[in-house]
């Protein structure tokens, strides 16, 4: 997840204000995503849960990169669509639904876990944290193949390398 996070930033930073922001946004998620389920290098004692702070700062954080693919860059490609080769226009309504299905799981999540009490227990956490993650790498790999189309169309430039 992480690495194809740092491929796909590399890509494409630097394409679009919009873009930037929510590359941002899904840099912080993984990295609040890592140190929740004690990934390296973010180890955590073993089966020790988070707090409860951590989990409502990782929801926020969560529902921030949902809400900014949803609001920000899909909206955008839907109000375009008419301008869209049709193979692209193919794409994304193969791929809006199959997102939308991880955003359920996200928002499921957080439901669950963004909004408890100091020292609440936490029954299931670990299993939805797993579907969460493998919902966030299914998510990241429908959004990166829509921006490689989208590239392909040149309907978005990645930036020119810098020369020195």
């Amino acid at each position: 997840m992480l690495s194809r996070h740092e491929q796909t930033t590399e890509r494409w930073i630097g394409a679009h204000q919009a873009i930037d922001n929510w590359l941002q946004a899904r840099q912080l998620l993984l990295i609040e995503y890592f140190k929740l389920a004690g990934l390296p290098p973010y180890e955590r004692e073993h089966n020790v849960l988070p707090e409860t702070n951590e989990l409502r700062e990782f929801c926020g954080s969560l529902v921030d990169y949902v809400s900014a693919g949803h609001f920000e860059i899909y909206d955008q490609l839907i109000s375009n669509a008419a301008e869209l080769p049709q193979s692209t226009r193919d794409l994304a309504n193969r791929l809006f639904p199959l997102i939308a299905d991880t955003t359920e799981v996200a928002l499921d999540f957080n439901d669950t876990f963004g909004d408890l009490a100091p020292k609440a227990p936490l029954p299931g956490f670990d299993a939805a944290l797993s579907q969460l993650g493998e919902a966030l790498e299914l998510r990241m790999e429908f959004e990166d193949e829509l921006m490689q189309t989208l590239e392909q169309h040149q309907l978005i430039k990645a930036p020119e390398p810098e020369v020195e």
